[in-house]
């Protein structure tokens, strides 16, 4: 970034020093045609002042014996020559200096250069353009010559003003640029840290969870080859034990499958009209016995006449509800009570699931859709959750172009709130 810098302030700086000189040359032409052709008009004789020239040149002094200056007292002053920064010279054919006008430095050597351009020095180390221009007289006679030139001061002045801008500039931009570069790597990484902590905690949470089902099958099969001779009763039941483990490494397996077939393809792939009434209505039937297991009171409430139609996929939507209402009862304690209400706004379908249970704290609110995040574990590991069914309830939701969230109170309860399109 450095260099790429310093080339764009070199480049800068050289792009202003042509403009300016291409302005002067412009301007230095602009004023010599015009004093050419006034001049020519007004010689007559070779080498020889007319009196009616002092009008054209301001200050205009004659070159007389030993090369003093004798003054002519001017009719008129031309504005570019008054400007301060513009002088004439005067020379006849054989190159002899006859007159000056304007702000004529005396350090310039008094020999006469026919080159068309030309950037002289004085004895100081000043700077000066000027041109050369042929003269002829009205007869078209070689009269001589005259040179038209300024200054370049200014000039010098307006780039050594350039230079001190661009090297109190580049330092200056360079330590923004470094800065700003390290401020904003620092923003881009931020996701990229945060993904990366949760694909660890994602991976030591798996490995844990696929352990735990895994080192119990292994202890109740190596428990079992210790037996000299196993009855019925204990085969069967080793065999259940067996059997529920390999049904959670399952069902683990099937939910971890799940989400990262939908994080692969998050719109549902064939969508379909769903009946939000219904689906609540069978769901809360179907989880009645669990609630009634539960001592919980597991009820619906329909806010709505018409029938609530969204288009996504009817069996993640099921699963979706099923979750929340199964996380509600699992929650819950005996004597509590869980409700879902179905309502809708003008443009959203809206199901609430409610329930009494024991709460989540405010600063575990933020996680509680995190994949294996369990808000109470020994409780989930009781009822067998392994703390993925609101992390999938949540893909399902925003696959569905919907949102979830939840609202709770420590001991008073929770309140989850899906909104889906209509």
């Amino acid at each position: 970034m450095g260099l790429i810098l310093s080339l764009l302030g070199f480049g800068v700086y050289k792009a202003i020093a042509h403009a300016h000189w291409v302005a002067i040359d412009r301007e230095l032409e602009s004023v010599a045609g015009t004093l050419h052709d006034s001049l020519e008009l007004k010689l007559q004789h070779p080498g020889r002042l007319e009196p009616i020239v002092n009008e054209l040149l301001p200050n205009l002094r004659v070159i007389g014996i030993n090369g003093i200056k004798q003054p002519i007292r001017p009719r008129h002053i031309l504005s570019a020559i008054n400007q301060g920064y513009y002088y004439i010279r005067l020379f006849d054919a054989s190159g002899k200096l006859i007159a000056t006008a304007g702000a004529v430095p005396d350090e310039l050597p008094p020999e006469f250069n026919s080159k068309y351009w030309q950037t002289v020095t004085d004895r100081q180390g000043n700077l000066y353009h000027q041109v050369s221009v042929f003269l002829h007289t009205k007869d078209q006679e070689d009269w001589g010559y005259f040179q038209l030139g300024r200054s370049l001061q200014d000039f010098n002045d307006y780039l050594t003003t350039v230079k001190l801008v661009l090297k109190l500039g580049l330092p200056t931009a360079l330590m923004l640029v470094g800065f700003s570069s390290w401020w904003l790597a620092g923003l881009a990484m931020k996701p990229i840290y945060s993904s990366y902590r949760q694909i660890q905690q994602f991976t030591a949470d798996a490995a844990h969870e696929l352990r735990t089902p895994l080192a119990a099958s292994q202890a109740t099969v190596e428990s079992a080859l210790l037996m000299p001779q196993l009855d019925e009763k204990e085969a069967r039941e080793i065999l259940r034990t067996i059997d529920r483990q390999n049904r959670r490494l399952t069902q683990l397996v099937a939910d971890l499958l799940l989400l990262a077939r939908m994080d692969n393809q998050p719109i549902p792939p064939r969508p379909q009209w769903c009946c939000l009434n219904d689906l609540v209505n069978d769901l809360v039937e179907e989880l009645a016995a669990m609630a009634i297991a539960s001592g919980v009171a597991l009820t619906s409430e329909l806010r709505v006449q018409q029938q609530l139609n969204v288009v996504g996929d009817s069996d993640q939507l099921y699963r979706l509800v099923a979750n929340l209402i199964v996380n509600g009862i699992q929650y819950t304690p005996a004597g509590g009570k869980v409700t879902v209400i179905v309502d809708c706004s003008h443009t959203e379908a809206i199901i609430q699931v409610q329930d009494t249970g024991i709460g989540i704290g405010t600063t575990e609110q933020g996680r509680i859709f995190d994949r294996f995040y369990r808000v109470n574990s020994d409780r989930s590991r009781h009822t067998g959750g392994s703390g993925l069914g609101l992390a999938i309830a949540q893909t399902i939701a925003r696959a569905h172009r919907g949102s979830l969230t939840a609202r709770s109170e420590l001991g008073r309860g929770t309140t989850f709130l899906l909104r889906l399109p209509l």
